[in-house]
């Protein structure tokens, strides 16, 4: 199984943008912990990080080919980006959305997901422990995929 993780923008100054509200982690260092744990599951994953929307929607469309599940954090796209949410639906593979802080609890334009539809689901303000959640999550969505498998193939 192959995981992609897509960062939005300004994920790239985790550590050093607005500490009080992101924490302390790197995105390197949130990387790391999710290679770790991949490692040990058997699982491959890999990591894209642009600050453009367009550099995103193309890495979504790639996913076609030899991705099996994304875990993405769109950041300021979340609240803007039919066409991010659009690619999401297009590829039609098992998609968590991560945001560090929680957004229902923050300004109320950034209360609104137009990303989220196309997720399967959303987890929001675990600080740098959400892609710890998502990643956990996209293991169990895989092992739900693998047991309806198993169960169509034995009719």
């Amino acid at each position: 199984m192959k995981i992609r993780v897509i960062q939005g923008p300004n994920i790239n100054l985790l550590g050093l943008r607005d500490p009080a509200m992101y924490g302390v982690m790197t995105m390197e260092q949130i990387h790391e912990n999710m290679k770790l744990v991949c490692d040990q599951a058997g699982i491959e994953i890999e990591f894209f990080q642009s600050n453009y929307e367009g550099e995103i929607v193309d890495k979504i469309q790639e996913c076609v080919e030899g991705v099996d599940g994304i875990i993405i954090n769109p950041a300021a796209y979340t609240h803007t980006s039919i066409a991010i949410a659009d690619a999401l639906a297009a590829v039609h593979l098992p998609t968590v959305e991560v945001h560090i802080s929680n957004i229902h609890a923050r300004e109320d334009y950034r209360a609104k997901s137009m990303t989220a539809a196309a997720a399967t689901g959303v987890i929001a303000g675990f600080g740098p422990m959400g892609y710890h959640i998502a990643l956990l999550s996209m293991i169990q969505v895989f092992e739900q995929i693998k047991a309806a498998r198993a169960a169509a193939e034995k009719k």
